[in-house]
């Protein structure tokens, strides 16, 4: 019987980035899942703070190339690729200069105070699910955490005409411990609808109270299982899941969640 197969799409991933409780739980969950005879695959976005030298990260020639439209400009996608050690996952990496670069005034390594946010979610999601189209790696769980990876789920649910398997692959969202971020521009509709999105789609995502969770809702819509990585999750957030009847956990990030994490992905899946 064929390994089943599990696709990350991360926030972020140690030593990729500083060692913080996202970034290890980023590497050690993918890690932990390899370790279950699981096949993995992980993508994140090419931050600035990412070492590219000391990482060995090579630009996919064949991966590369696309130009993504998010409003009125063209943003070339980049792919990068390096393998993380010592587990030798296959780790991707969404590039592009103009949403990716370190920049002077970012609070953190993700840039969360960023008032183009939206953009990069966009860029993030479109970017990370065509090119795990383009692999043929049909995975049968996918697992998406942060805010910047939130519109994944919506993008292979609704916007990707990905194959019939991967469509089946059940999503979880795991709701990181972060800091809350900028203010998301109320303009983000009008450019998801620009990139795909289909117009009954936009006028549901419209009903969602518009504040500092809307990426989460989004994510939440969409989404088979939910992961709330604190013991105290948002109560809005939790109604949402609530409301869907879709399967939910609660997790002490600062505990060993790794078992508690797999034993989920079995629920949601059925088995």
């Amino acid at each position: 019987m064929a390994k089943q197969r599990i696709l990350f799409f991360s926030q972020e991933i140690a030593p990729y980035l500083p060692a913080t409780e996202n970034s290890r739980l980023g590497k050690n969950l993918p890690v932990a899942m390899q370790g279950k005879k699981y096949e993995v695959r992980t993508f994140m976005p090419n931050f600035g703070a990412v070492n590219e030298r000391r990482n060995q990260l090579h630009e996919v020639i064949r991966l590369s190339g696309v130009n993504i439209v998010i409003g009125d400009a063209d943003h070339p996608l980049i792919i990068k690729v390096a393998s993380m050690q010592p587990s030798r996952i296959q780790v991707y990496f969404i590039d592009n200069d103009d949403y990716f670069q370190k920049d002077d005034s970012d609070t953190d390594d993700v840039g969360s105070n960023r008032p183009d946010n939206d953009e990069r979610a966009i860029f993030y999601a479109h970017g990370a699910v065509g090119t795990a189209e383009k692999l043929r790696w049909e995975p049968d769980l996918i697992h998406v955490s942060g805010w910047i990876s939130s519109l994944i789920p919506l993008y292979i649910r609704r916007v990707f005409n990905v194959g019939p398997d991967f469509k089946k692959a059940k999503i979880i969202y795991t709701v990181l411990r972060e800091p809350q971020t900028a203010p998301i521009d109320s303009k983000i509709f009008e450019k998801l609808a620009e990139n795909g999105v289909k117009e009954e789609d936009i006028e549901r995502l419209k009903s969602f109270p518009f504040d500092s969770n809307i990426l989460h809702r989004i994510a939440i819509e969409f989404a088979d299982g939910v992961v709330f990585n604190t013991t105290e999750p948002d109560p809005a957030l939790l109604e949402a899941v609530k409301e869907r009847g879709i399967p939910f956990i609660t997790l002490d990030p600062e505990a060993e969640n790794t078992e508690n994490f797999f034993n989920f992905f079995q629920t949601v899946k059925g088995e």
